[in-house]
């Protein structure tokens, strides 16, 4: 998900790859960057940094920035989580069903893959940047 921001009359466009506990990958202004998010809350996604569901054991991948992450593009509650671990997915195939607003929002694969890890499970409340899922 590709964010435009202003700040101070400056544009800035931020990509937002992968998440990993309180690490993201994100490219400002097509230059890379590894940050820190200091405030981050996994109140709603389970164990601390931990996904709900994973494969096992655990395959260490890394993905380019937003290739395989599944983040949520606006603040909503999730009303139901299509996939398991493990499910093989297309890219374009919706993953996630988002209520923002009053509205049903589809989540889709960005890729196709192997669904690797879920952070998320029905009646989660999610914020703008949340990591939902990985697909490898």
């Amino acid at each position: 998900m590709i964010y435009k921001i202003n700040v101070e009359n400056m544009n800035f466009a931020i990509e937002v790859g992968e998440v990993i506990g309180g690490t993201a990958q994100v490219t400002i202004n097509g230059k890379p960057y590894k940050i820190t998010i200091e405030n981050r809350d996994y109140s709603n996604v389970g164990n601390d940094t931990k996904p709900i569901q994973t494969s096992e054991p655990a395959a260490v991948t890394t993905f380019p920035a937003g290739a395989g992450s599944i983040i949520a593009p606006i603040p909503g509650l999730v009303l139901d989580v299509m996939v398991n671990v493990g499910d093989r997915v297309e890219a374009g195939q919706a993953v996630v069903i988002l209520e923002a607003m009053k509205m049903e929002n589809s989540l889709v694969a960005n890729a196709a893959g192997t669904v690797r890890e879920i952070y998320v499970q029905k009646g989660a409340r999610l914020n703008t940047g949340d990591l939902i899922m990985i697909i490898g």
